[in-house]
């Protein structure tokens, strides 16, 4: 089953988010299970349609909607998926506080948002703790029993107190819906502004098939591109499966117990799963399909997932700033480009794709330039940024400040970052040129690619490398190897062979950690 949205109710007059179509989806049939918990606690398509609104109701009793923002700092939980629709019902800015940011981040986004109603579950009352000093106590709930603010129980026991009332949400499709942060992985993170219409749209041209109905477990933060999974896969008569954090022995027990046909990874996690010692006993036949992004895969190990899985793999690619922008289906991972980088994909429905020079102009194919986009999902702008947001968006286009091109299919590839290059004698390299050679050598599992200034600021490449497993690797067979194949110019000056990488909280290699640790 699929979900469609029209602009306007049947009268033509009102705008219909994907949460009050969620809500229609759930009441269709209210006794199958739509969420298993971390605890393995079934939740009926029932019990979450009534969380939910009941929430969406004392928010709106509060005073929270339109221009209102709720902060969220949860974890992967029921009571947080239904405190993310009913924001979404009431109209209001969801804004989630994310997992393992560093404290002055987190202050920094609280400051910046100022949430009318922080709402806290049980795996982040650290966190909550170290946020107290910045927001009222008046302004704190809990999802759940909590050591300060009131409990969630309590606010819908308010609600339901109340004369039912029709959920009619006042915003528009040009209100708010969320503000996402960027990581911070580059200094204090980013607001990105996206619209009620914008997801709604967002999800309106995104299609998943993964079983009927599908089942997609949530490993990683619903905070992130879990969260928009799950979202699809509710509104298509599914269910999720929810784990608290990526654990690969978890993960393929749940699997196997729960007949998971979806899930979400970045490559590193799918190298863990692929390393578990219980894969070759976990019956994984129920998959349908795993979805990666977010940082770049050695094609040595893709192969051994389509070993392991079958014909399975989708790749996302995409940013915060725009959400998807284009995709891989199984057949179309033997399409690659130059030294033997696998493409990101061709644009995803409603996606417009270019690639431009230094001037902005659009360059010809095979070119390499800059990835400027337009999509369904893309951000209306940064919060309280507008020096910013005219410098990224011109003329309804987002530059994303990655560098590609375009082959005469239409294929894309990526090459970096624009302000990730590494500048060394002879021009400027990007990391991800040089990960993409290393990753098709077979003693390479994982590797990082970050530079390291000297003492005269002159920037080296340094490489991390975790090796495969029985495989040994120096760095002279290293060097070699990326020199023969990219020049001199590319080959690592130090490589550090460890046994992992450190990754930020969505997954990605950590690479200002890296060149902390290692420089």
């Amino acid at each position: 089953m699929s979900a469609t949205w029209d602009t306007a109710s049947p009268d033509g007059t009102r705008f219909v988010s994907y949460a009050e179509t969620l809500l229609d989806v759930l009441g269709e049939h209210p006794d199958r299970p739509v969420v298993i918990t971390a605890d393995h606690m079934p939740v009926s398509a029932a019990e979450l349609r009534e969380t939910t609104i009941r929430l969406a109701r004392s928010l709106a009793v509060r005073g929270i909607g339109p221009g209102s923002t709720v902060a969220l700092l949860t974890g992967n939980s029921a009571e947080a998926l239904a405190a993310r629709h009913a924001a979404t019902l009431a109209g209001a800015r969801l804004v989630y506080l994310y997992d393992m940011l560093p404290p002055d981040s987190l202050a920094h986004i609280v400051h910046s948002v100022e949430p009318r109603l922080l709402l806290v579950d049980s795996v982040r009352h650290a966190d909550m703790e170290r946020l107290l000093s910045l927001v009222p106590a008046s302004a704190v709930a809990t999802l759940g029993p909590g050591p300060r603010g009131r409990d969630l129980a309590d606010i819908i026991a308010e609600s339901s107190r109340q004369a039912p009332e029709p959920l009619f949400m006042g915003a528009g499709p040009e209100d708010d819906w969320c503000i996402r942060h960027t990581s911070g992985t580059t200094g204090v993170p980013k607001a990105i502004q996206v619209t009620h219409g914008q997801y709604r749209s967002c999800l309106t041209n995104l299609r998943v098939d993964a079983g009927d109905p599908p089942r997609f477990l949530a490993c990683t933060p619903l905070s992130h591109v879990a969260g928009l999974c799950a979202d699809l896969t509710l509104l298509q008569g599914g269910a999720v499966v929810m784990q608290h954090a990526f654990e690969p022995g978890a993960v393929l027990s749940a699997i196997e117990r729960e007949r998971i046909t979806h899930t979400w990874l970045l490559p590193p996690l799918l190298n863990r799963l692929l390393d578990h010692p219980a894969l070759p006993t976990t019956d994984v036949s129920c998959v349908e399909r795993i979805t990666y992004g977010g940082s770049p895969a050695a094609p040595a190990r893709l192969r051994q997932a389509e070993e392991v899985f079958g014909p399975v793999l989708h790749s996302w690619y995409g940013q915060s700033e725009t959400l998807g922008l284009t995709e891989v289906s199984p057949e179309e991972h033997r399409v690659v480009g130059r030294h033997g980088q696998i493409t990101v994909g061709r644009p995803m429905a409603g996606v417009e794709l270019t690639i431009r020079d230094e001037r902005g102009e659009p360059v010809p194919a095979g070119t390499q330039g800059e990835i400027v986009a337009r999509s369904p999902g893309m951000m209306s702008g940064y919060w309280k940024q507008p020096e910013l947001t005219a410098e990224v968006m011109r003329d309804g286009w987002v530059r994303t400040g990655d560098v590609g091109y375009l082959d005469e299919s239409g294929y894309l590839f990526l090459v970096d970052r624009c302000n990730d290059m590494i500048k060394v004698a002879g021009g400027g390299i990007y990391p991800s040129e040089v990960e993409a050679v290393l990753l098709t050598h077979p003693a390479v599992a994982q590797c990082a690619v970050f530079s390291v200034p000297d003492q005269d600021a002159t920037e080296h490449v340094h490489a991390a490398v975790v090796p495969a497993r029985d495989h040994d690797i120096t760095h002279d067979e290293i060097h070699a190897f990326v020199t023969a194949r990219k020049g001199d110019q590319y080959a690592p000056t130090v490589v550090h062979l460890l046994a992992d990488i450190p990754h930020t909280s969505v997954g990605k290699p950590d690479r200002r950690r890296l060149r902390a640790l290692l420089s």
